[in-house]
């Protein structure tokens, strides 16, 4: 699943390229929107239940929550590994329509590591990495690591959100995981695309149309406040990375007043955010391949892609233009897989979001694969990139493209007509061949039913912390400098140098740790804006 959702955004990532909105059911939600007629609502008010008095909300936010292990059966390797890290488990009830709270409930599946520093509790953490799609229930351990000696002074709250994960599931039963496709090279093979687009939003509406207007941002940021409400909390802090960043500043929007500290790592723009996002990472990701290609070439011993950057790079060319011509054949016996033209640029794209020696490595691991089999050779995949190829190829992840792309499709409207996507693919071929037919393509949002709510829109400040790499290839660096200039309490650390995705705790560089974990301890944010530098060789720093 975690692999899953970064491939997906990888969008904020592919996941990343969203939208969200807003305003139907504000009304019977304890929500405090600007604009919002409830007669409920209120302006900033800290108290964790007294604002949903009335509204018919109260059952919800304060509800008895039953933690206890995580182990669901015998092959759940997840839930043993929480309890051993001394998690507990369990699921918030939340109503379907927050206007209609005496109707359907969902359950929303969380994970707790409780603060062992008590004298010294902060409060609680909630966590959100991405996607939109991605679960977040298995994280508590990894970040209480990361935040070092101030982790012990927080409960740290994974949790899933709707109808991803654990929590109520949703499954269009597509027979891939990820929706995202390239044009290919000529109008047949978009042709194609319309068909084959229209079929995955056809399959979700006919298998869950009545769930689908309520799988939305909005509505998770008001199952997060719930959550809130439940754990007995006046505010709650917030980590969120990707797609969560977005995730974040709606629920500052939302509810302000009712978070403390906020982290958002990899950020978004709401202005930006909606279903052709990753239109605008396309020189982000061509930096990346070029970077990338740089480095195999120096490894040409191991790779035999090429000599200089510009060899590596005609070596992807050769492969794209081989999988244009015929599907490229990988793997063999029942791990076999065929790659065409509309499925290659996803498989590159996906594989560039991390630029650590061990990820350029199994990128170079697959390129050589894929290069091999252009040439019509017997390949033999490595078990990562035979994940992705599953991933992308297969009904395995289905659960989790499902969630994604009705999150997407649920928050923004997309143009409905395919010849709008049609003139921006041919517009954009010349100058970016290989991912611009993949990020102006049509999607499924273009087939789906218009959202129930307008798009949240930045009203209120946020003092928020934002961490963003210059290079990253997901949700670009531009995104994050224009969210700090929404938020103008916010302040930016910019870690220069870096074609990375996701930096805080997971990349190692002690430089940005280091001022996170500062801000999480005091609650201070830095008195100006900090740059960082990616080391070369070593641990970041």
């Amino acid at each position: 699943m975690r692999r899953a959702s970064a491939i997906g955004l990888a969008l904020a990532a592919c996941v990343t390229a969203s939208s969200a909105l807003a305003t139907a059911t504000a009304a019977a939600s304890p929500a405090t929107d600007r604009g919002t007629n409830s007669a409920t609502a209120t302006t900033g008010t800290d108290t964790a239940t007294a604002t949903a008095t009335g509204s018919g909300l109260d059952r919800y936010y304060r509800q008895n929550l039953d933690w206890g292990s995580c182990v669901t059966g015998p092959d759940d390797t997840v839930g043993r590994e929480l309890d051993e890290a001394g998690a507990q488990c369990a699921d918030a009830t939340v109503p379907l329509d927050y206007a209609e709270p005496d109707g359907r409930t969902i359950t929303v599946a969380m994970s707790r590591l409780k603060a062992t520093d008590t004298r010294n509790r902060i409060g609680a953490m909630l966590l959100n990495f991405g996607g939109p799609g991605g679960p977040a229930i298995d994280t508590p351990p990894l970040i209480r690591k990361a935040m070092k000696d101030v982790g012990a002074r927080y409960d740290i709250i994974g949790f899933d959100p709707r109808f991803i994960g654990r929590s109520t599931p949703l499954d269009c039963g597509w027979a891939t995981g990820i929706f995202f496709r390239s044009a290919g090279p000529d109008r047949a093979g978009f042709d194609r695309q319309v068909a084959f687009q229209k079929d995955l939003a056809d399959k979700c509406r006919a298998t869950d149309a009545s769930v689908l207007p309520y799988v939305t941002t909005r509505n998770t940021a008001r199952d997060m406040d719930v959550i809130r409400g439940a754990l007995g909390e006046r505010k709650i802090s917030y980590l969120g990375y990707s797609y969560g960043t977005y995730l974040g500043t709606v629920y500052s929007q939302m509810f302000p007043g009712r978070y403390d500290r906020m982290v958002l790592d990899g950020a978004i723009s709401p202005q930006d955010y909606g279903p052709g996002l990753l239109r605008d990472a396309v020189s982000e990701n061509e930096q990346a391949l070029a970077d990338w290609a740089t480095w195999a070439a120096s490894r040409d011993a191991t790779y035999h892609l090429g000599r200089t950057r510009d060899q590596v790079l005609a070596t992807v060319d050769r492969v794209a233009e081989a999988s244009s011509r015929r599907s490229l054949t990988i793997g063999t016996g029942s791990d076999t897989y065929q790659v065409d033209a509309s499925q290659l640029p996803l498989l590159l794209f996906a594989m560039l979001s991390d630029d650590s020696d061990a990820s350029r490595a199994e990128l170079g691991t697959a390129v050589s694969v894929l290069s091999e089999a252009a040439k019509g050779k017997p390949t033999r995949p490595s078990p990562v990139f035979t994940e992705t190829l599953r991933i992308v190829l297969t009904g395995d992840y289905s659960p989790s493209g499902s969630a994604q792309t009705a999150i997407l499709c649920g928050d923004r409207a997309a143009p409905r007509d395919p010849e709008v996507y049609w003139r921006d693919i041919e517009r954009n071929r010349a100058a970016h061949p290989l991912f611009g037919p993949m990020t102006e393509n049509i999607t499924p949002c273009a087939f789906w039913d218009r959202p129930s709510e307008e798009p949240t829109q930045v009203r209120r400040d946020a003092p928020a912390l934002i961490v963003a790499a210059t290079g990253d290839p997901r949700t670009t660096y531009r995104g994050s400098v224009k969210l700090h200039r929404e938020l103008p309490s916010s302040k930016l650390i910019t870690l220069k140098g870096a074609n990375r995705h996701g930096i805080y705790g997971e990349y190692g560089n002690a430089c940005v740790d280091d001022q996170v974990n500062r801000y999480l301890a005091t609650g201070k944010l830095p008195s100006k804006d900090r740059t960082c530098t990616k080391r070369t060789t070593g641990r970041q720093g």
